[in-house]
């Protein structure tokens, strides 16, 4: 298969300018269904080449058949060509019927035309189980600290007949400065996550996703939402809210600073002042000194004399 999807790959340039919308069929499983190629292909492929072309949720797009020689046969690739895909051929139509449809048959479908090496698509057809009855949720809103070990759980209840074949889970998260939310983890197969539960008749099913991601910044926040492709579908749930508490380190750095700054301010004040209270008590002494020696020698200067008589 891939051998011929690269080989198509190599020589043909793909015009996407001319896919239209996409039409949605749905179809129960084990039932058979045709996908139509439009008239306007079929026109005005009477000179060219058709091909037919399947593109899956998260994988490349795969080449399903094409046309050879004058038109009037057709070639399929290797991993279709298994009886389980037929084509109606006329020169009026060019339809793929899928037969007994299954799980890995979920996809959308493009007709195209080949010309001078350049595959020019009509309407695709995203082909889908019906609906089964699925009921999920998702936990309520929780808020995360720094250095906390917290997880976002997506829970995915089904009751169906006939599903029970693997999916794919999907994690977007919407911030609160961004205007969509963007793809942040995917899963591929995660049926191994569930389990089966058959004893009111129709088989229930319970699956419990985590997302492995740490909330340890604040930018981490936002609203995150749970998607699951299963049974044909991609069910959406309800969005969860993650708000992250996390510690400003220049406040503690700022704080601590101010500390230590008022530590060494109440140092000085004391030193000052301590100073302050010796410089007056040395000042008092030497007046008290001056004082004495004035009056000592006050007293030096006076002289007596003895008087005859």
């Amino acid at each position: 298969m891939f051998s011929h999807f690269f080989t198509l790959c190599l020589f043909i340039t793909v015009k996407t300018s001319t896919v239209n919308e996409v039409q949605v069929h749905t179809v129960r499983q084990g039932f058979g269904v045709a996908i139509k190629c439009g008239q306007n292909i079929v026109q005005y492929g009477k000179n060219h080449f058709l091909v037919w072309y399947k593109v899956s949720l998260g994988k490349v797009p795969q080449y399903i058949l094409r046309t050879v020689e004058d038109g009037t046969k057709y070639r399929f690739a290797r991993a279709f060509a298994n009886g389980h895909f037929t084509v109606s051929l006329s020169e009026e139509m060019f339809d793929l019927n899928i037969n007994d449809v299954s799980e890995d048959d979920i996809g959308t479908y493009f007709c195209g035309i080949v010309k001078a090496n350049v595959v020019e698509f009509g309407s695709g057809t995203l082909l889908l189980f019906q609906a089964e009855k699925i009921k999920w949720q998702l936990q309520t809103e929780m808020v995360f600290k720094d250095r906390e070990y917290s997880t976002v759980q997506c829970s995915l209840q089904a009751v169906t007949e006939s599903c029970s074949g693997e999916h794919s889970v999907y994690w977007f998260r919407h911030g609160s400065n961004k205007s969509h939310p963007g793809i942040i983890y995917t899963y591929g197969n995660r049926s191994d996550q569930c389990k089966t539960d058959s004893d009111g008749g129709s088989p229930t099913w319970t699956c419990v996703y985590d997302l492995p991601r740490s909330y340890t910044r604040h930018s981490d926040g936002g609203t995150y939402y749970c998607a699951v492709a299963a049974c044909g579908e991609i069910l959406f749930g309800n969005g969860t809210k993650v708000d992250v508490e996390e510690y400003n380190h220049w406040i503690v750095i700022a704080l601590a600073t101010s500390s230590i700054f008022n530590v060494i301010m109440v140092v000085l004040v004391g030193i000052l002042f301590k100073n302050q209270q010796k410089g007056a008590s040395n000042y008092n002494q030497s007046h008290i000194n001056q004082a004495e020696d004035f009056d000592l020698s006050n007293c030096t200067a006076v002289r007596f004399t003895q008087k005859r008589l």
